[in-house]
């Protein structure tokens, strides 16, 4: 027997439920007690660490939610908006800690995942390093204490495999510059341009995407006025520091009360 929390990996098959197995592996104060793939995948049924391609770890791959996570106290989720919104119904009946890392998440969605917050902890976002959340905070100071003629423009850039844009870091980030200028992002937000596009809107926040190779993550947060620029930057070069954030979250959610939190509330830099 172990004190330890159980905590349970959903999309275990994909690269960053792999890297999560592999720090939950080095972990000594959680311990992996359960992993989910989706049904009919070819990992269902069989020990996870022989499926990695390595020793038997132990655990099986399931398909069923319920089942894995009510021997579970956390649950660690960076799949897809459908699958992760049916997670948050099911941890917060097994009242797990739920960690969600994914992104590309609509309104829809997240009223699914604030209602489940009524019944669990969960800790939602975009990115899950200290760096980024560090980030996060210094462009709302940043934004804050700079009026709307100071333009803003948020550029970030993944690899080519990753499908949704803007990142949810750069969504992050254009939150926290909105909240510091006291507007509401989706009233400012300026996602996209092609031709004639007109003259840059006052006050605006902007974003690009960029995509190829294996770029882990690198994300830009420019404040440009007549005559200076401010510019803030983030690079990511290992996955695995997202990994490390998620089993931070996962532990510190623990005997949390029910409700929806993110990383600057376990790395402690919310007001």
């Amino acid at each position: 027997m172990t004190d330890q929390p159980g905590v349970v990996v959903t999309g275990v098959s994909g690269r960053m439920g792999q890297m999560l197995v592999r720090e939950l592996g080095r972990s000594d104060r959680l311990r992996l007690s359960g992993a989910l793939e989706r049904p009919g995948h070819a990992w269902v049924g069989r020990d996870l660490g022989e499926a990695m391609g390595g020793a038997p770890l132990g655990v099986t791959v399931s398909d069923d939610p319920l089942d894995t996570f009510a021997r579970a106290q956390a649950v660690l989720d960076f799949t897809a908006p459908e699958a992760t919104v049916e997670f948050a119904d099911l941890a917060a009946q097994a009242r797990c800690v739920h960690v969600i890392g994914t992104t590309g998440l609509q309104p829809a969605h997240l009223d699914r995942i604030r209602a489940a917050a009524h019944h669990a902890v969960i800790v939602r976002a975009g990115n899950m390093s200290l760096g980024v959340n560090l980030l996060t905070r210094i462009t709302r100071q940043v934004a804050a204490a700079l009026d709307a003629d100071w333009d803003i423009e948020i550029v970030e850039m993944h690899h080519n495999r990753k499908v949704d844009a803007p990142s949810g870091t750069a969504l992050m980030l254009g939150e926290a510059a909105a909240a510091g200028r006291g507007v509401d992002l989706a009233d400012a937000s300026d996602r996209g341009r092609d031709g004639l596009t007109g003259a840059r809107r006052r006050g605006d926040i902007g974003f690009a995407a960029l995509r190829g190779g294996d770029v882990v993550g690198e994300h830009e947060v420019i404040f440009a006025t007549e005559g200076e620029r401010i510019v803030l930057k983030h690079i990511a070069s290992d996955r695995a520091l997202f990994a490390r954030g998620a089993l931070r979250a996962a532990l510190w959610g623990q005997d949390r009360a029910p409700g929806e939190y993110d990383m600057l509330d376990v790395l402690g830099l919310n007001d």
